[in-house]
């Protein structure tokens, strides 16, 4: 987890009530949304490898992480820890493209910090993806990449409606949309009010893999 203090609700990955089964968290300190998404601090691995080591010897049997952006990173973790590790929701590209068509609709905490190296950390950068970001819509920047406004379901379940909206408007030949951010997930059912497309997020995968193990 992120050294993050916003509200997490029903949906999203920080909150044990998404899932139907046992799950257990553990925040490595120092690595806030700034070093993460803004700076992609490299200096980051050794402490997400400790804690992930701290997991697997408690008996964990697959880990993730509660950013996206972490795909950055995919490889250099995974590498050094013995049970599966899935840094990011944009693992999916590849598996949403071949089950569902390209191109694929990415949206995105902020679209100005994402790139493609994070979509090369998880093999997608030769994929058709268009990236939306909600790097202007204030009461999700506000509270989940900023931490300077108390998280208002309802005002960001609005901003992802305008941004899907906007996404599928702009580029009606999409076939799948991808969710980076793992905060998203609560507001699939505003998305799902825009548009029938595939969805992919992180808890898509987390849900996947726990049947793999």
């Amino acid at each position: 987890m992120l050294d993050t203090q916003f509200h997490r609700p029903v949906g999203d990955v920080g909150n044990k009530d998404t899932f139907a089964y046992p799950v257990e968290y553990k925040k490595v300190n120092g690595a806030s949304i700034s070093r993460v998404v803004r700076e992609g601090d490299a200096a980051l691995i050794k402490p997400f490898v400790q804690a992930a080591k701290e997991l697997e010897d408690r008996g964990i049997k697959a880990i993730t992480t509660s950013c996206g952006f972490l795909a950055l990173y995919q490889k250099e973790i995974q590498q050094q820890l013995g049970v599966p590790f899935f840094s990011s929701s944009l693992l999916q590209i590849p598996l949403a493209g071949i089950v569902a068509g390209e191109p694929i609709g990415v949206m995105t905490a902020s679209k100005s910090s994402l790139t493609e190296s994070h979509l090369k950390g998880v093999d997608a950068h030769q994929h058709q993806v268009i990236i939306k970001g909600m790097d202007e819509m204030p009461a999700f920047s506000g509270a989940i990449i900023k931490e300077e406004l108390e998280l208002d379901e309802t005002a960001i379940a609005e901003e992802m409606k305008q941004v899907t909206a906007e996404l599928v408007t702009e580029h009606p030949e999409l076939k799948a949309i991808v969710l980076e951010c793992t905060n998203m997930p609560p507001y699939k059912e505003a998305i799902r009010n825009i548009t029938n497309l595939p969805i992919f997020d992180i808890t898509t995968l987390i849900n996947y893999i726990q049947l793999t193990i």
